[in-house]
């Protein structure tokens, strides 16, 4: 049986990646203006991929023979700082997703809802690389620094992104 509370969680978990996606979406717009069109991918790659898993919960949830319930997604800032300060912001992100996740995996520990943790478990996994991305490119920005032509380096890099 499907736990309500896991349920529950697990839709609030859907507004929270929607949240990520459209975030994401802003700082890749604010790429986009700064001229960093590699940022810019990079960022906007990754909220493809957060409504990807928003969509993960929404079919879960009705495979589990539940309810969809979308929660307004608030408005994200429309600026972010320098590239440096985007990716402190990015990993702060996820390691709050992180948090989350995690919490609804205890839960369906608790409630003995097995599918769920067993769906769970790409999500923790996917969270681990999630954190990994994020803080390796904080790492080189800062070992970067001031430097533009450190900084076009890492742009141009963060461009050839792929949709593996």
């Amino acid at each position: 049986m499907f736990s309500q509370v896991v349920q529950d969680k697990m839709n609030q978990q859907i507004m929270h990646e929607m949240y990520s996606a459209y975030m994401y979406l802003s700082m890749s717009a604010q790429c986009e203006s700064d001229n960093l069109p590699g940022f810019a991918k990079w960022l906007r790659m990754q909220a493809t991929e957060e409504m990807e898993h928003a969509m993960k919960f929404y079919d879960f949830i009705h495979e589990r023979g539940g309810k969809v319930i979308l929660y307004a997604i608030d408005q994200p800032p429309s600026e972010f700082g320098k590239p440096a300060e985007i990716f402190e912001q990015v990993y702060a992100h996820e390691q709050k997703v992180t948090g989350l996740i995690n919490g609804i995996y205890e839960i369906a520990l608790k409630e003995n809802d097995y599918p769920s943790q067993i769906f769970l478990h790409w999500f923790i996994e996917e969270q681990v690389e999630e954190e990994n991305n994020s803080s390796q490119i904080l790492d080189t920005l800062k070992m970067i620094g001031d430097s533009a032509n450190g900084l076009f380096m890492l742009d141009r890099q963060l461009g050839k992104r792929s949709e593996d």
